[in-house]
């Protein structure tokens, strides 16, 4: 995550000066998550059969050729490629490593295992576009990013252990097709109100993030050095939630209730971006949707490792893929909400009647907008989470 934040604030700059267009920046952004859709639950479903190193490591060393590819590359079809490689190849890490620590945890502990990978990834997220603004050249950080990958590849090849027990015998185990593999985890009712709840946190969260530079640079002048004093401020809050709390809340409250506050202040914290007047109140603002996302991906991966019936690197794997398409969706309608010169006629004479005028009007309201989205989904899906909590309660109880 230290080498995907180092790269973000430098990758439209460097395809721009290549020639790249504004269209052509946007698919980047999106074949990347793209591919982690399409791919997270077959190498999920990979690591369940072959182990998890293997996948770790064939995954941490392609992402490193594809940035290095990216950096070296002049013309916009080999930028292509090469996102499209490192998609490919950061859907076999993330999930993988999120199956690991399920492997190496028991259920008290897993909260705690999730925490811990939630606060390293936002370390990384947030320690790395503060390093990446301050390269003077936007193909540097390609390079950098992608010896990270490859340090990483062979501390992974001496240190880290296997953590899949091949000895137990299970359908786990045996090989199934990756249709057959979604379609048996689908299946599992359980699990559907999890993968929504994975969709449309990030599908919300990430519409934010696609416009947020935009909002504060046209409303209140700020720029690169303010947007990272907001992400350390931001993240100087979060990581210690996720890294010492996290667990702990999660015992105490249950995971139905730890996602449901994350939602709520998923939703808050948008919808009080309309009222925020200074860079400190941004910054709360900021800081409150932010500790709401951050409870909920950890322990909602945690709740699904539970309840996995045909492996947890499957699950998880499927788990992203709905990561993936809110990633690609979200940023997709944030920012059609938030450039009014597009938008037709009709939404611009709804919009036109008091109060929604004023609500128009303001630039943050398309973040309202994203925030009534996610609510909606919270009523949805409050029954079906509360279904999920007895029928893990009456297992537990029948083991």
């Amino acid at each position: 995550m230290l080498g995907f934040g180092i790269i973000i604030p430098n990758l439209a700059y460097y395809a721009e000066e290549i020639g790249a267009t504004p269209t052509q920046i946007a698919i980047l952004l999106s074949v990347y998550s793209g591919m982690q859709l399409v791919f997270a639950p077959i190498w999920g479903k990979l690591s369940d059969i072959y182990g998890r190193k293997p996948a770790i490591l064939l995954g941490l060393l392609g992402n490193a050729v594809a940035l290095a590819a990216f950096g070296l590359a002049k013309e916009y079809m080999w930028l292509f490629v090469a996102r499209s490689a490192a998609g490919i190849a950061s859907a076999a890490v993330l999930p993988t490593v999120m199956a690991y620590v399920a492997d190496v945890t028991t259920s008290e502990e897993r909260g705690k295992g999730m925490g811990l990978m939630g606060a390293a990834m936002g370390l990384g997220f947030i320690l790395g576009p503060a390093i990446g603004g301050i390269m003077g050249r936007h193909d540097l950080p390609f390079f950098v990013a992608g010896g990270l990958s490859l340090i990483t590849f062979f501390l992974v090849l001496v240190v880290l252990p296997e953590s899949l027990q091949r000895e137990l015998e299970s359908e786990t185990h045996v090989w199934l097709s990756p249709q057959e593999a979604v379609r048996r985890t689908v299946s599992n009712i359980s699990l559907i109100p999890l993968f929504l709840v994975a969709f449309f946190t990030t599908f919300s969260f990430s519409g934010l993030e696609a416009t947020f530079p935009l909002y504060i640079k046209e409303g209140w002048g700020f720029g690169q050095k303010e947007m990272g004093w907001m992400f350390m401020i931001m993240g100087a809050i979060v990581v210690p939630i996720q890294g010492g709390l996290l667990g702990r809340l999660i015992n105490i409250f249950g995971e139905r209730r730890i996602i449901l506050i994350g939602l709520f202040l998923n939703v808050l914290g948008m919808v009080l971006f309309l009222n925020a007047t200074s860079f400190m109140t941004l910054t709360i603002f900021l800081t409150i949707t932010a500790i709401g996302n951050q409870l909920i991906r950890p322990t909602n991966t945690s709740w699904i490792s539970k309840q996995a019936q045909i492996g947890q690197g499957t699950a998880i794997g499927i788990m992203d893929t709905f990561l993936s398409l809110g990633r690609i969706l979200g940023p997709l309608l944030g920012g059609w909400l938030y450039d009014k010169s597009v938008h037709p006629e009709f939404i611009k004479t709804i919009f036109s009647y008091n109060p929604m005028e004023w609500l128009y009007g303001r630039d943050a309201y398309s973040y309202v907008i994203l925030a009534g989205i996610l609510l909606i989904a919270i009523v949805c899906l409050y029954i079906p989470l509360r279904w999920v909590e007895t029928q893990v309660n009456n297992d537990t109880l029948q083991e």
